[in-house]
């Protein structure tokens, strides 16, 4: 039986094992996958002993992506983009790695808000943490050419802004709303409006009617930001879709079958997480 697992600390937040025990068993594939709950200071010895414990991989979450990125043998070029991994495999006795949050992350765009695509205008992106680096990475993929980093440490921003080169600029966060009448697509990468809790605070009065605004969390699925650029009229982009295609890439290493994001399961997760 295949087995794989999802390893952070703390660990029973994660809707991972429901994503994946949906698939398995609309497959019909044998296998298992679990929550493990694995202390930073256990992080090499349980990454070390992997194929002994009879997993053929592991998705990775808070605050392991770092660690893992640095202990794995092969490195995909997504996770060399971030600096992080969120998706680990075994090809013979090395460990590879890969950040599949800018998949995701892009996947979901494509799906939800497919005429984003249509418009060459900026990219605004709040946050310049880990999460920004998964989402720029793929806008630079997609061929972006002007993306624009807003952080209220604009020393983190310029910081982002360097590792990825020319495409990508620092902003003071104090002048986000100067840029929403020029901007295709906005992004949240913070987390604010987490669990209710916060707003960006973005000015939509001057966006066009075209622009996407996209949110990476997604506890709750409406946050303030997508409330926001709804009673505009503005296409919003929840963040459960994100957490749904990345794990697409992970399952099929580890199963065989490359799965497909659902309705069906996106109606399981956004219920259990309305119950949460």
């Amino acid at each position: 039986m295949k087995r794989a697992c999802v390893i952070g600390w703390p660990i029973a937040h994660s809707r991972s094992p429901l994503i994946h025990q949906f698939w398995l068993r609309t497959y019909g594939i044998e296998g298992s996958y679990t929550k493990e709950a694995v202390r930073p200071e256990d992080l090499k010895a349980f990454i070390g002993s992997l194929k002994e414990r009879g997993f053929a991989g592991c998705n990775v979450t808070v605050p392991h992506k770092e660690a893992v990125f640095s202990l794995a043998e092969i490195k995909s070029s997504s996770a060399v983009a971030v600096g992080a991994a969120n998706t680990l495999w075994l090809e013979g006795d090395a460990l590879a790695c890969a950040n599949t949050d800018s998949y995701g992350f892009m996947a979901n765009l494509d799906q939800s808000a497919p005429h984003w695509r249509a418009s060459r205008g900026p990219i605004m992106i709040l946050g310049a943490g880990g999460s920004a680096r998964a989402v720029i990475h793929g806008f630079l993929e997609a061929g972006r050419e002007d993306i624009r980093v807003f952080n209220r440490s604009i020393e983190r921003a310029e910081a982002t802004a360097r590792h990825f080169g020319a495409r990508v600029t620092a902003w003071a966060w104090d002048i986000r709303n100067d840029h929403t009448a020029d901007v295709s697509v906005v992004v949240n990468t913070t987390t604010l409006g987490m669990n209710g809790v916060g707003d960006p605070e973005i000015d939509f009065s001057r966006a066009g009617r075209d622009v996407v605004v996209a949110d990476i969390v997604y506890v709750p699925l409406e946050t303030p930001l997508l409330s926001s650029a709804r009673r505009y009229g503005l296409t919003g982009v929840d963040g459960l879709g994100m957490l749904l295609h990345q794990a697409v890439p992970g399952f099929e290493k580890w199963f065989g079958v490359r799965p497909e994001v659902t309705r069906e399961l996106y109606n399981l997760i956004a219920e259990n997480i309305r119950e949460a």
